[in-house]
């Protein structure tokens, strides 16, 4: 039997740690909490109906908001201070619109109030326990689950015995259900789930522990897995276009800028056009501004070592390394998203020369393009810039895991990550 032992024995779960709790917690803090601020500074004079609706709306921004935590958060590898802010927003949003809609009467400083200690609340209890949280976590020792043992963000135990008395300390089961189980161990993982246990899958935990689908385990029968959801592929272009057009006010001074920066600094075309390869293999012409020195770029003879931008490349100029480590440089791909060739999230587009040469050399490398390119993607924000072949690889396994798991809820993920990394320049490229 695989034998994993714990590096050390996890903490005991506080109350804070608990759901119910930071439930219960984020409606007494973002809506009673505004309802009686508002009750005690208005005294009695104070529109009621207002008042009341801004308690309600606060109400089920919460409850919304934590529903799509829950939905974000349903295996323990995607951080909680990733989605704390934008699933507070969304609610709140969702709730302000419904009552602008229906024109009913409402309270702004006690909505307003309601999202910042909704926010507040949430980041209090990160901060104190969830942190530096790992989950505990009891492995059924049969199929493949070696592997887990190489991933330390969880504590990991190894059952001996069937027997779910054993089982309250740890925060979920994992099991290979390919592998032949004995009948007392199918038996106990029945019991385990009517006894609201919560079972994974090894193939899906260590997917999402690592956010990638290893590709050393894909054959053509994984495929059907890998189409991603065609009603949000259809929605998510409505959305690209309404973001991008509701974005060109903020953008054109931007771009206007970096656009005098680069005049300024010396010679050359102030946008870079480059073939690469869109969603269902067709090509297209993305447009950048351009970071690096044209002559220097003319005399290299190798069109692929002309394709590949190392992070310390001595072609990259002053002004193009700024661009490059805050991601403006991608800006005027607005173009594409709104021409519908791109969007904000996906696999980024890759060089045409360079994605021939990987169909070469790479397995299932084609299946990338079945969504559309994106300007910010889940391999950029796990694991920034990539060269070689090797790199390429585990880059492919990022972009299958984003296309396995195509949903707003990754996307709303990857945006909160991209805005972090154009604050830090890791996977600026």
């Amino acid at each position: 039997m695989l034998q994993v032992a714990i590096a050390q024995p996890p903490a005991k779960r506080t109350i804070v740690s608990r759901r119910r709790f930071q439930l219960v917690g984020a409606l007494v803090f973002a809506a009673l909490l505004p309802f009686a601020v508002r009750l005690a500074i208005s005294g009695t004079e104070y529109d009621t109906a207002a008042t009341m609706n801004a308690l309600i709306g606060n109400v089920i921004a919460v409850l919304l908001a934590f529903w799509m935590r829950l939905s974000i958060e349903t295996y323990p590898g995607i951080r909680a201070s990733y989605v704390i802010l934008p699933t507070a927003a969304t609610g709140h949003a969702i709730m302000l619109a419904a009552l602008v809609l229906t024109r009913l009467p409402y309270d702004r400083i006690g909505l307003t109030l309601g999202f910042l200690l909704h926010v507040a609340w949430f980041y209090a209890v990160y901060f104190s326990v969830q942190r530096h949280a790992r989950p505990h976590i009891a492995i059924i020792p049969y199929g493949r689950v070696k592997a887990l043992a190489s991933i330390d963000r969880v504590y990991w135990s190894t059952l001996s015995e069937p027997r779910l008395d054993q089982t309250g300390q740890y925060d979920a089961i994992v099991a290979d259900f390919s592998a032949q189980l004995p009948d007392k161990w199918e038996a106990f993982l029945a019991d385990a789930a009517l006894a609201g246990k919560i079972i994974y899958q090894v193939k899906q935990l260590s997917e999402s522990l690592t956010g990638r689908v290893e590709l050393d385990h894909l054959s053509e029968n994984s495929f059907g897995s890998l189409l991603p959801a065609r009603g949000y592929f259809h929605l998510k272009e409505l959305i690209d276009f309404a973001f991008a057009v509701a974005m060109l006010p903020l953008a054109i001074p931007v771009m206007a800028m970096a656009a005098v920066a680069i005049r300024l600094e010396g010679p050359g075309p102030i946008l870079f056009r480059q073939a690469r390869i869109g969603h269902a293999g067709k090509r297209i012409n993305v447009l950048k501004f351009r970071t690096m020195r044209t002559v220097v770029i003319d005399q290299i003879t190798d069109p692929r070592l002309a394709a590949i931008t190392d992070d310390k490349d001595d072609r990259i100029t002053r002004v193009g390394r700024v661009l490059r480590h805050s991601r403006l440089d991608e800006l005027p791909q607005i173009w594409n998203i709104l021409r519908g060739e791109m969007s904000w999230i996906g696999p980024r587009p890759e060089a045409e020369i360079l994605s021939h040469w990987y169909v070469s050399e790479l397995p299932f490398y084609r299946y990338r393009h079945v969504v559309k390119p994106g300007i910010s993607g889940w391999a950029q924000v796990n694991q920034g810039h990539v060269a070689g072949v090797d790199e390429v690889n585990r880059k492919l396994a990022y972009d299958f895991y984003y296309i396995k798991y195509f949903s707003p809820w990754l996307d709303i993920l990857i945006l909160v990550r991209t805005i972090r990394t154009m604050l830090t320049g890791f996977g600026s490229r």
